[in-house]
């Protein structure tokens, strides 16, 4: 562009000089000629933007090509999803009316279940009351019975049991032990866990290691005790020590820690039992 406007300047004055043009008629053509290079400046100007526009057309183009296709891809989509859905109609009925039923079933067997389970609470109840008409006069500071969480819970203070630091039995335990024995045998079906614990002042001696060591080696004497003394199946027997580690108080002063020093007799229906029992409420509902 610089050289063409150059070369017209050179040659109005070649003209110029060679023809003797007059001064006016020179300027008129210098200004034609600056007006001429100002269109075509504009022009060049107008035609890069044009261009411009051109491609961004172009690329609109591209774009809408690309969203045509996915958009019918999602429209075929949708159309086969809608062709499921019609072809499920017939069925969904009979499905909805399956789970009705199904639904129904659930409902009786869980009130079956209750009804299992509430009989259960009544017969631990029953032990419950044996267990206190029994044990009434042997000290009830020393002893408590409850029932929870489906089972008899019979806690023991060590000082019934056991001289400190020891876990032999003394000589009063097995008066104790022969009372709870003699009910233990008359509910056959239910299983028992002797559970000892602890408080937390430490123990160390030749025959005991720890607390953990000394509740389990005091439940152990009393399970032996129930089974060679008192006539109840091994079978039925489980013995742990949960040294002290689940307190009832706190071990911050005497009183909580005698109460935390305990042998825990647990009752409890044996599972296999209780499922023939619900099966047999299950049939006689039937």
């Amino acid at each position: 562009m610089k050289n063409l406007k150059t070369s017209l300047t050179a040659l109005c004055v070649g003209l110029l000089i060679t023809s003797c043009v007059p001064k006016k008629k020179f300027e008129e053509t210098q200004a034609e000629l600056t007006k001429t290079y100002s269109n075509l400046t504009m022009c060049n100007s107008e035609l890069s933007a044009t261009k411009e526009q051109l491609a961004a057309a172009r690329a609109t183009i591209l774009g809408n090509k690309e969203l045509g296709a996915s958009n019918s891809e999602n429209t075929a989509s949708l159309k086969s999803a809608l062709e499921r859905c019609l072809a499920n109609q017939n069925t969904g009925g009979q499905n909805i009316s399956k789970l009705v039923d199904e639904i129904k079933s659930s409902n009786s067997y869980i009130k079956r279940l209750v009804a299992a389970n509430s009989k259960n609470d009544s017969l631990n109840k029953a032990l419950s009351d044996k267990l206190t008409r029994s044990l009434g006069s042997s000290g009830t500071e020393d002893i408590e019975i409850k029932v929870k969480k489906a089972a008899v819970f019979i806690s023991l203070s060590d000082k019934m049991l056991y001289r400190s630091g020891d876990y032999n039995l003394n000589s009063s335990a097995n008066a104790v032990l022969a009372k709870i024995a003699k009910i233990i045998n008359d509910y056959s079906n239910y299983d028992v866990q002797v559970v000892g614990h602890t408080d937390t002042q430490d123990i160390s001696t030749k025959a005991v290691k720890d607390n953990w060591e000394l509740s389990t080696l005091r439940s152990l004497s009393v399970v032996r005790a129930l089974q060679n003394d008192h006539g109840v199946s091994p079978a039925r027997l489980l013995a742990a020590g949960h040294g002290q580690y689940v307190p009832k108080a706190s071990n911050g002063n005497v009183e909580g820690r005698s109460i935390n020093r305990r042998t825990e007799i647990i009752i409890l229906p044996n599972l296999e039992e209780f499922m023939k029992l619900l099966d047999k409420n299950i049939q006689n509902s039937n």
